[in-house]
């Protein structure tokens, strides 16, 4: 593979790699640091058994997120393997730091600026991941329609068929299906650009602490989805919620929301690592449907 990597590294920065070390990565990828001869660092993801556009995908989102100039930074794709089904991806290598006093309110203003950029419909031209798992973008204008189609009844159907989903939690996931209309409040929302997998793991401040957001699962969304998935595991200082808040409210009653945007997340987490999150979904959708 060292071969393969600098025919590409080469041309592209007239070095090629001196060392690399392993950052450790996910359950889904596994990522590494290239140290070139000229001292330049490149950072590299790797999967050896990946859907056939699932690195193509993430480069789509990448450079989607990259347009809101006043967004989030985001780290710049640089070369993909050539084969039909690419197996690794390398971008550019950003430093991380501790997060400074103001790096909420960075966040959560770029952020805003990330979320003000819109469509006419909710979706995206193509569908992509969310983790290793088929994220489907069809475009829908109605945001509660694409929430519930695309999102929880899209979650549900793959639950099924892996048998990971007993009958007395279909019917509860019917009767909420049914009723989103009543726990959902977007009015006066349009769709908005969202990271869409915004959890701990897939942010961080730069080294001069400007906020970094990675690993997308991108789509034109209901905005508050990305600030619900910000509390799923872990949660941001206070002050993110406020500073967001302050620089594009959301609709009153976000808390009584952000549990239900949650769900498309724990049914997906379901689906990828088995049955230990079943009890998860249950305590959601118990909480609505009473």
């Amino acid at each position: 593979m060292k071969d393969e990597l600098n025919k590409l590294l080469e041309p592209l920065f007239g070095a090629t790699i001196e060392s690399s070390y392993s950052t450790g990565g996910g359950s889904i990828n596994q990522t590494q640091v290239l140290k070139l001869t000229n001292g330049e660092r490149v950072f590299m993801k790797q999967n050896s058994n990946p859907p056939t556009d699932f690195f193509l995908a993430e480069i789509k989102g990448l450079k989607l997120l990259a347009q809101a100039k006043k967004g989030p930074k985001i780290p710049k794709p640089i070369a993909v393997q050539s084969s039909p089904r690419p197996t690794f991806l390398l971008m550019e290598y950003i430093e991380n730091s501790s997060e400074g006093k103001n790096f909420a309110d960075q966040f959560a203003q770029s952020l805003a600026e990330l979320h003000r950029m819109t469509q006419e419909s909710y979706g995206l031209d193509h569908d992509n991941y969310i983790g290793n798992t088929p994220q489907k973008n069809a475009l829908d204008k109605d945001g509660i329609h694409f929430f519930r189609d695309q999102r929880i009844n899209f979650q549900r159907k793959l639950a099924r068929q892996k048998g990971l989903l007993p009958a007395s939690v279909d019917k509860k996931l019917d009767s909420l299906c049914d009723n989103l209309e009543k726990y959902l409040n977007i009015s006066g929302e349009k769709p908005a650009l969202i990271h869409g997998d915004l959890w701990s793991g897939n942010y961080f401040p730069d080294s001069q602490g400007k906020p970094c957001i990675f690993d997308p699962a991108v789509y034109y969304g209901l905005r508050e989805a990305d600030i619900a998935m910000t509390e799923l595991f872990g949660r941001l200082p206070q002050r993110f919620y406020d500073a967001y808040d302050e620089t594009f409210p959301m609709n009153p009653g976000y808390s009584e929301r952000k549990d239900l945007y949650n769900l498309y997340h724990l049914l997906n987490h379901l689906n990828l690592f088995g049955s230990s999150y079943l009890s998860s979904v249950e305590q959601v959708l118990q909480r609505y449907i009473n």
